[in-house]
C-alpha cells in the first residue's frame, strides 16, 4: 500500500502558541478532558444529523465514545465513531487553528486567564497542557484513507496515512511527567463524572466491576459513565413527580428530598432549559450555596453560578443549561453580558411564578413547608426588588400559635387593636417562644397578636418590611412593658408617692444583676408583674444586625443593656416601699430636707445670675454654684448608700428581681439555686 508522509509547521504567525496554552488559557488543567470529549460528542452528533438528512447512508452502529488508559505506554485515548476528518480537514481545522486568526488571538488573549476557548476552535489544543506529544488517528465518514497526525508540542507536526478500520477519531495523549495524575483510573473517573455525566452520547470508561471472591472483578459490560437523556432535556409533560425526585437523587445522592421543583424551558429570546429544586435550607445558608450546576449543551461548566443567577437563587439546587452562556468566561464578562442578565431576570420571574402557583393551588402544602422556604423567600425579597413585587402576594407571616397569614391578611387582623396614637400599625413579635413566654402571654392578655420571627435574616428583614409596609413598625414583645409596646396615650396614675419612688431606686439598683441594668418605674396594672426586664428594640436590633454587617462593628462592641422596670402600682412594690419608710424614712427624709434647703439656696443664686453670660459671672459666684451642687450630690449620695444597704439585705427585693430574671431565662447556676433556697425560706416565714 502506498503511503505518504507530510511535515509542516502549524500556522501560528507570531510565536509558539503551546506555552501560552499551558500557562494562560485555562486556570485548571483538568479541563482538557472536557474539551476533548465535547469534540468527540460534536463529531458524533454531526454524523447523526448527516444520517437524518440522508447525506450519510451507512450504518451508524455503536456510537459510544471510549476513554482508555494505558499506564505502561503512559497514554490516555479518547475515541469516537463520529464523522472523522480527512487530511485536508486536519489541515483546515488543526493546523490552521480553526481560522481563528492566531496573531489576533495571541494579542487579545495572552493575558486573559479565562479566555473564551470554545468559540475559537481551540478546545483540541488544551490537550497540550498535560501532554508532551499528541496524536490524532482519524478516518472520515467519506471515502478515503485514515490519517495519523502527530505533534510534540512545538509548531512542527507530521501527518501520514494510517490503518484505522472504522470511521471516527482517536485522540492519543502521551501524558507528560508533571501530569501523571491523569494516568490514574480514579482521577479520570472523577473528571468524567464531573464534566461528562449528562452528555448526549454514551461514554465508556473501562468495564463494569462486580464484587466476587472478596474483590472487584471486571465484567464484559461497558462502564457507561453518563446519563444521555437527563430529565431537564425532556418535556415537563413527559415527566412524573417520581422522575423529578429520581433526578434529584442522581444529582445529590446524600441530600434530603427537596420541597418543590421548577422546570425551565425557554427558547426565546434565548435558549434555556433546566430543573431547579427548593431544598430544605432552614438556616445553614453558607453550607447550601454552590449547588446549582451550569451546563452548556449538556457540557458541565461550573457550580459557581453567582453572576448568572441572583444571589438568593444560589440557595437553590439543580441544573441550568444554556448554549447562550460561553463555556469559559471571566467573572467580569458574566456580570456585564446582556444574555446572562436576561437569563437571571427570567429565572427570578419563573421561580416567583412557580411559588405563586403552589400557594394558589395548595396553600395547605405551602404553609406546611413555609418554615423551610422562609429563609429563601425572605432573602430574595430583601435583595431583589422584582422578586419582592411578586413575592409579597404569597410570603407569609407566622404567629406564636403557628397560624399563617399573608401580609394583607395579617394587617386586617391587627389594624383595629394594634394601631398606636400616631396611626402607626405595630407588629409585635418574639424570636423565642419559650424564652419570651411571659411577655407573649401579657400581650395576648391585652388582646394583641404576636408573630414568631426566629429566622437567620429576620432582623434585617424587619427593617425592610418597615420600609415597604406603609406606616408600620415592628417591636419585639420583650422590648418594653406591655402597656408601652403600643402607645395609645392612656397612662395609668402611679399609686406610689414620688419621694418613696426616688428612695426605692437605689434599693432595687443594689440587687441589679450587673452594670448593664437600669432601674425605671412604670405605673402599670396592679395585676402585672412587679418587676419586668426589657431590652430596647433599637439597640438590640442594631447589635443583631451588626453580626452580619461589617460596617456596623461599633454596635457589636456595645455592651448589652437592659431596663429593670419596677411596677409602681404592684402591691408588693408598695409593701416594700412602706417597710422602707418605716425602717429608714426619717433618716432618708433628713437628707432630703438638707438637699431641699441647699436646692432653695441654689435656685436663689441661679435667679440672681439669670441673664448673665458665663464670662460675666464672678469667680466667687461660680465657686458658690459648684459648692451648692456638691452639697446636694453629697446629701443624695449619703441617703442612697443607706437605702442601698437596706436593699442588699432585703430578700423580697432580691426575690422580685430574680423572678423577672427567671421569666426571661436569665437566672442560671448558683443564682438559680440561691433563688430556690430563698423561695423555700420565704414560704417558711409565711406559715
Amino acid at each position: 500500500m502506498e503511503t505518504s508522509k507530510q511535515q509542516g509547521t502549524i500556522n501560528v504567525t507570531t510565536e509558539n502558541i503551546f506555552p501560552i496554552i499551558k500557562k494562560f488559557l485555562y486556570s485548571d488543567h483538568e479541563i482538557f478532558l472536557r474539551e476533548l470529549i465535547s469534540n468527540a460528542v460534536d463529531a458524533t452528533q454531526k454524523l447523526k444529523t448527516l444520517s437524518s438528512i440522508g447525506e450519510f447512508t451507512g450504518e451508524l452502529g455503536d456510537l459510544t465514545i471510549r476513554v482508555t488508559l494505558d499506564q505502561e505506554k503512559k497514554t490516555l485515548t479518547v475515541s469516537d465513531r463520529g464523522v472523522g476528518m480527512t487530511a485536508k480537514e486536519i489541515d483546515k481545522y488543526i493546523n490552521q487553528i480553526a481560522f481563528s486568526g492566531a496573531e489576533e488571538f495571541m494579542k487579545k488573549y495572552k493575558k486573559e486567564a479565562n479566555a473564551i476557548i470554545g468559540h475559537f476552535g481551540l478546545g483540541f489544543y488544551s490537550a497540550f497542557m498535560v501532554s508532551d506529544q499528541v496524536e490524532i488517528i482519524t478516518k472520515s465518514y467519506k471515502r478515503g484513507k485514515a490519517v495519523n497526525w502527530s505533534c510534540n508540542g512545538s509548531p512542527d507536526y507530521t501527518i501520514e496515512d494510517s490503518d484505522r478500520e472504522h470511521r471516527g477519531t482517536d485522540i492519543i495523549l502521551h501524558i507528560d511527567k508533571e501530569s501523571s495524575e491523569f494516568l490514574e483510573e480514579g482521577r479520570i473517573q472523577t473528571l468524567l463524572t464531573k464534566y461528562s455525566r449528562f452528555l448526549p452520547v454514551p461514554i465508556a470508561f473501562g468495564k463494569e466491576k462486580e464484587w466476587k471472591n472478596n474483590k472487584y472483578e471486571e465484567t464484559d459490560r461497558d462502564n457507561i459513565i453518563n446519563n444521555t437523556e437527563p430529565a431537564w432535556t425532556k418535556k415537563p409533560a413527559d415527566l412524573t413527580d417520581d422522575d423529578y425526585a429520581k433526578f434529584y437523587r442522581e444529582l445529590y445522592p446524600m441530600a434530603e428530598d427537596p420541597l418543590f421543583h421548577i422546570h425551565l424551558n425557554v427558547d426565546f429570546p434565548f435558549n434555556l432549559t433546566g430543573i431547579l429544586y427548593f431544598p430544605k435550607i432552614r438556616n445553614n445558608y453558607e453550607v447550601q450555596k454552590n449547588k446549582i450546576q451550569l451546563y452548556s449543551n449538556q457540557v458541565y461548566v461550573t457550580d459557581s453560578v453567582e453572576g448568572i443567577v441572583p444571589d438568593f437563587l444560589t440557595l437553590l439546587h439543580g441544573v441550568i443549561d444554556s448554549p447562550d452562556i460561553p463555556l469559559n468566561v471571566s467573572r467580569s464578562y458574566l456580570q456585564s453580558d446582556q444574555n446572562v442578565k436576561k437569563i437571571s431576570a427570567h429565572i427570578t420571574k419563573k421561580v416567583a411564578d412557580r411559588l405563586q402557583e403552589i400557594f394558589a393551588n395548595d396553600r395547605e402544602q405551602f404553609e406546611q413547608k413555609w418554615d423551610d422556604l422562609k429563609l429563601f423567600i425572605n432573602y430574595g425579597m430583601l435583595t431583589e426588588e422584582k422578586f419582592w413585587d411578586k413575592a409579597r402576594e404569597f410570603a407569609l407571616l407566622k404567629n406564636t400559635d403557628d397560624k399563617y397569614f399573608t401580609y394583607e391578611e395579617y394587617k386586617n387582623i391587627i389594624k383595629d387593636n394594634q394601631t398606636d396614637k400616631n396611626g402607626t400599625l405595630v407588629y409585635l413579635y418574639a424570636n423565642d417562644k419559650d424564652e419570651q413566654f411571659s411577655f407573649i402571654r401579657s400581650a395576648k392578655d391585652k388582646g394583641y397578636d404576636v408573630l414568631l420571627m426566629d429566622g437567620q435574616f429576620d432582623t434585617h428583614f424587619l427593617n425592610h418590611l418597615e420600609e415597604k409596609l406603609e406606616k408600620s413598625h415592628f417591636v419585639r414583645v420583650d422590648s418594653d412593658v406591655v402597656d408601652k409596646l403600643i402607645d395609645k396615650s392612656a397612662k395609668k396614675e402611679s399609686k406610689l408617692d414620688p419621694a418613696l419612688q426616688t428612695w426605692l431606686n437605689p434599693v432595687f439598683k443594689s440587687q441589679a444583676p450587673g452594670e448593664g441594668y437600669f432601674v425605671t418605674f412604670e405605673a402599670l396594672d396592679e395585676k402585672a408583674s412587679p418587676v419586668i426586664i426589657t431590652q430596647s428594640e433599637w439597640s438590640r436590633r442594631m447589635k443583631e444586625m451588626s453580626k452580619f454587617s461589617g460596617g456596623m462593628s461599633f454596635y457589636k462592641e456595645l455592651p448589652d443593656s437592659f431596663n429593670l422596670v419596677i411596677n409602681s402600682n404592684h402591691p408588693v412594690v408598695q409593701l416594700i416601699g412602706e417597710e422602707l419608710k418605716q425602717a429608714h424614712g426619717s433618716e432618708a427624709g433628713k437628707f432630703d430636707e438638707e438637699a431641699a434647703k441647699v436646692k432653695a439656696e441654689q435656685d436663689s443664686l441661679e435667679q440672681l445670675l439669670k441673664g448673665k453670660k458665663e464670662d460675666e459671672i464672678a469667680q466667687e459666684e461660680k465657686d458658690k454654684r459648684t459648692e451648692l451642687t456638691a452639697k446636694i450630690q453629697e446629701a443624695e449620695k449619703q441617703r442612697d448608700e443607706i437605702l442601698a444597704a437596706y436593699g442588699r439585705e432585703n430578700p423580697l427585693v432580691k426575690q422580685l428581681i430574680d423572678l423577672a430574671l427567671l421569666a426571661t431565662n436569665k437566672l442560671t447556676g448558683e443564682a438559680l439555686d440561691a433563688f430556690v433556697q430563698r423561695s423555700i425560706g420565704l414560704l417558711g416565714n409565711h406559715k
